[in-house]
C-alpha cells in the first residue's frame, strides 16, 4: 500500500518508531510469560470494600494499552476498556483496538460488544464495566480499566448515577435538520441555555454528542439533571496516568495513522460500508471513519484525508486533557517514556500489594 501514496511517508522515522516500540513490547510479553509470576496466580479474593480497581488513563497514542498489558501481566490482571469506539465490532483498524495476540494473552472486557448500527451511552458502559468488574474480582482477578473516553473512566470510577435514556429517533433527526439548515454554534447555544451543566461536560465541537446532550435534556426536566448524582462504587481505585512531551505526542500520533492506513483502514471502512453501515450512523462519524468516507465518495484526497484525520486526532489529545488534568489529584503520573512505565508497573504493584496487605 506505501507505494500508491508515498509522498505520504514524509516522517518515516517515526513510523519505524512506532512499529519497533510495539515490537518491543510483544518481545516484552512474551518474555513475562516464560518468566514466573508470583503474583499472577497467588491473588487472594478481595472483599468488594477493600476490593482494588487500577485504571490507566491518558491521551491518545500515549501508551495505554501498553501499560495496560504489561501490569496486567504482573498482577494477574484483566482489562476492562474505556474507549467509546472500541465497543463496536468490525472497526478494528482506525479504533486502534488491541491486536487478538494481546487479547489471547489477556482477557479484555467490553470491547466488540454492539454493532456499528448500535446506540452507546455512558449509562449503558457504567452498568456493563461494573457487572465485568465484579466478575473480575469474584474470580480473584486485578480489574484494570484502561482507555481515554474520560466520561466513562470518570463516570465509573466516580459511581455516577447515570439515567438510562431511550434514544429518540425524531427529535434526534428533528435536531440533526436544524443543525444542518443553521449550524452547530446555534445549537451550542440551545445546550448551553437548556442544560448549562450538559454543556460543561459534552465536547461542544462533537455535533454527535451536542445533538445527544440536547436530546436528553428536551426528554424532561428529570433527563437531564444540573449533574449526575453520585453513589460510591464498591471498590478503590487507584489511577495512573501516562503523560507524553506535546511534541513526542504528536509524532506518536501521526505515526500511528500512518501505520493504521499501511494496516488497512481504507480497506476496513470499505468492508463496513458493504455491510450496509452507513456514514450517516454514530459510529461511522467518529474520528477517522468520517475523512475515509469523504474520501471513497471522491469529496477529498487520500493526502488531505490522511492530514485531516492527524491534524484532528492532535486536537482530540489536547482535549483529552480536559478529562484527566495533570494537576488532578486522583492521578499519579508517569512518563510515557520506557523509565516512567517501568515505575508505573511498579507503583500498579506497590497499590495493588499494599491494598492487599491491609485486609
Amino acid at each position: 500500500m506505501r507505494t500508491m501514496w508515498p509522498d505520504l511517508w514524509h516522517s518515516r522515522t517515526s513510523m519505524e518508531l512506532w512499529l519497533e516500540a510495539r515490537a518491543s513490547t510483544r518481545t516484552a510479553l512474551s518474555s513475562w510469560l516464560r518468566t514466573p509470576a508470583p503474583h499472577r496466580d497467588n491473588i487472594p479474593m478481595l472483599s468488594a470494600r477493600q476490593a482494588n480497581v487500577l485504571a490507566i488513563v491518558g491521551p491518545t497514542a500515549s501508551g495505554k494499552s501498553r501499560l495496560g498489558m504489561e501490569i496486567a501481566q504482573v498482577v494477574g490482571g484483566e482489562i476492562i476498556g474505556a474507549d467509546s469506539r472500541q465497543v463496536y465490532r468490525h472497526m478494528d483498524i482506525g479504533t486502534a483496538k488491541p491486536p487478538a495476540e494481546d487479547r489471547q494473552l489477556i482477557r479484555h472486557h467490553l470491547i466488540d460488544i454492539i454493532d456499528p448500527s448500535e446506540d452507546y451511552s455512558v449509562a449503558l458502559y457504567v452498568r456493563q464495566a461494573r457487572d465485568a468488574i465484579a466478575n473480575v474480582l469474584r474470580r480473584g482477578r486485578v480489574p484494570i480499566v484502561v482507555g481515554g473516553t474520560g466520561q466513562y473512566v470518570w463516570a465509573l470510577l466516580e459511581g455516577w448515577n447515570v439515567p438510562e435514556v431511550s434514544p429518540n429517533p425524531l427529535l434526534r433527526d428533528e435536531l440533526q435538520a436544524r443543525m444542518a439548515r443553521e449550524g452547530l454554534p446555534t445549537l451550542v447555544k440551545d445546550l448551553e441555555q437548556t442544560a448549562p451543566a450538559a454543556a460543561k461536560r459534552v465536547d461542544l465541537a462533537n455535533p454527535r454528542r451536542v445533538i445527544r446532550a440536547l436530546e436528553l435534556a428536551l426528554q424532561g426536566p428529570n433527563s437531564e439533571p444540573e449533574g449526575p448524582t453520585r453513589t460510591p462504587p464498591p471498590f478503590q481505585a487507584t489511577v495512573i496516568g501516562i503523560e507524553v512531551d506535546r511534541a513526542r505526542l504528536y509524532e506518536r500520533i501521526n505515526a500511528r495513522v500512518d501505520a493504521m492506513f499501511e494496516a488497512g483502514w481504507v480497506g476496513e471502512v470499505e468492508h463496513l460500508l458493504n455491510m450496509g453501515y452507513g456514514p450517516g450512523l454514530s459510529a461511522m462519524s467518529s474520528l477517522g471513519y468520517r475523512e475515509i468516507c469523504e474520501y471513497l465518495r471522491g469529496e477529498a484526497t487520500l493526502k488531505d484525508a490522511v492530514e485531516t484525520i492527524k491534524t484532528k486526532t492532535r486536537r482530540f489529545a489536547r482535549q483529552q486533557g480536559a478529562w484527566f488534568r495533570t494537576n488532578d489529584e486522583r492521578i499519579r503520573w508517569f512518563s510515557g517514556e520506557r523509565e516512567g512505565l517501568d515505575q508505573a508497573v511498579e507503583h500498579a504493584c506497590d497499590s495493588v500489594g499494599k491494598r492487599m496487605d491491609s485486609r
